[in-house]
C-alpha cells in the first residue's frame, strides 16, 4: 500500500514538481490547493486534487482522517518580500495562523511527518558568508518572520511531543529554507506560472519577450563586485527532489532538521540578467532603481549539511541551464494556459 502524503500548496510553482517526482517515487498524493497562485492544470491527474483553503482546520482533519494521510508537505504560502512590508497582516495570516491549523490539524489525526517549505530570509543579513544553518536568524522583513514563526512552531510542537511520548521522533519535521529557485522541467511540461511572479529569471524572461516593458534593477551601490545583490539560484527540479529525499528521511526515523537548499554559490542580478540575454539572444531594457527595503546584499547557502543528513546531491547546478529552462518555458507559457485553460472549460 503506497503512503499517502498530503502537499499543501501543490498546483503552485515548486509544489507541482514536488508533486511529479513524488507521483514518480510511488507515493499516493493529495493536493490541497485554493489556487491563489497555483494553477489546476499544473496538478498532474495521477493525483488527486481538492480545492480548498489548507487553513480550514475541520475541512482538513477531516481529509487526512478520510485518506489515511501519513506526511504532509506544506508549500501554501505568500512569498513576495516587498509585498510582506507593505501588508504584514496578510502574511501573519496566511503563513502563520493556516501553518498553525495545518499542525494542529496534522497532530489531531495522528500525521508524524511533517516538511515545511521554509526561507532563506530568517537568516536577515548574515554576518558571514556562506551561511550555515547554525547562523543567527534575524529576519528583516515579515515574509521571514512568518516563516521563522513556523519553524519556531514545528520545533515546539516536536519538543513537546517528545516530552510527553518519551520518544525522540514522536513528531518529526524537516524545513527546507530555500534560498534563490529558477528554471523549470526539462522536459518543458511545468514551470513558473505565478501571476505577477517577482522571481528575477523569470522576471528577465518575460522581459526578453516583451511581456514587460524592462527589468528593473533594484539597488546598485550593494557592497559587491558590480553593486548588486547577489544570490544562490538553485534549480527547482533538484530542490524538488529535496523533499522527496526528506520524506523517504523521515519515513525512516529520521530525526528532525533545518536544511538549507542551495548550491553554495552566488550570481549579481546583473549576472542574472546578462546570461538571459544570451541564452535567449534577446536584448530589453533594464532600468536602475533604489534599494527595496528588506533586501539583504548577499544571501548563499553552506549547504554541507543536507548534503551529510541526506544525501542530496546538486544534479542541475547550472546558471545557464536554469535560464535556458525558465526561458524555453516561459516561450511556451502563453499557449499552454490557453490550451489548460480550454481543456478544464470543457471538463
Amino acid at each position: 500500500m503506497p503512503t499517502t502524503v498530503l502537499v499543501s500548496g501543490g498546483a503552485g510553482y515548486i509544489g507541482c514538481h514536488t508533486v511529479r517526482q513524488l507521483l514518480e517515487s510511488g507515493f499516493r498524493v493529495i493536493v490541497v490547493d485554493n489556487l491563489y497562485s497555483g494553477h489546476r492544470w499544473a496538478v498532474p491527474e495521477q493525483a488527486e486534487f481538492v480545492e480548498h483553503n489548507v487553513g480550514d482546520l475541520a475541512f482538513i482533519s477531516d481529509l487526512i482522517a478520510s485518506r489515511g494521510v501519513r506526511a504532509i508537505i506544506h508549500f501554501a504560502g505568500h512569498i513576495v518580500v516587498p509585498e510582506s512590508v507593505i501588508d504584514p497582516l496578510k502574511y501573519y495570516r496566511n503563513n502563520c495562523v493556516v501553518s498553525h491549523n495545518l499542525v494542529q490539524a496534522s497532530r489531531a489525526k495522528g500525521v508524524d511527518h511533517f516538511i515545511f517549505s521554509s526561507s532563506a530570509a530568517v537568516y536577515g543579513v548574515p554576518e558571514s558568508i556562506p551561511v550555515a544553518e547554525t547562523a543567527a536568524t534575524a529576519p528583516i522583513n515579515p515574509y521571514g518572520t512568518t516563516k521563522l514563526i513556523t519553524e519556531w512552531m514545528l520545533r515546539d510542537v516536536a519538543q513537546s511531543l517528545a516530552h510527553q511520548a518519551g520518544e525522540t521522533h514522536a513528531f518529526s519535521y524537516v524545513a527546507l529554507r530555500y534560498f534563490n529557485v529558477a528554471g523549470a522541467a526539462l522536459d518543458g511540461s511545468v514551470g513558473q506560472a505565478t501571476p505577477e511572479a517577482t522571481h528575477l529569471i523569470k522576471v528577465a524572461c518575460e522581459a526578453a519577450l516583451g511581456k514587460r516593458a524592462n527589468i528593473q534593477i533594484f539597488g546598485t551601490d550593494y557592497p559587491t563586485p558590480d553593486g548588486t545583490c547577489i544570490r544562490d539560484y538553485i534549480h527547482v527540479v533538484d530542490l524538488a527532489r529535496a523533499h522527496v529525499i526528506a520524506l523517504q528521511y523521515l519515513l525512516n526515523d529520521g530525526g528532525s532538521q533545518v536544511l538549507n537548499c542551495g548550491y553554495g554559490r552566488g550570481f549579481s542580478v546583473r549576472e542574472v540578467i546578462h546570461m538571459v540575454q544570451t541564452v535567449s539572444g534577446l536584448d530589453f531594457e533594464v532600468v536602475e532603481s533604489g534599494r527595496r527595503v528588506g533586501d539583504p546584499a548577499e544571501l548563499v547557502a553552506d549547504n554541507s549539511k543536507i548534503r551529510a543528513i541526506l544525501g542530496w546531491e546538486p544534479e542541475l547546478n547550472d546558471l545557464e541551464l536554469m535560464c535556458r529552462a525558465a526561458f524555453a518555458w516561459e516561450k511556451s507559457l502563453s499557449a499552454k494556459l490557453a490550451a489548460a485553460s480550454a481543456a478544464y472549460e470543457v471538463r
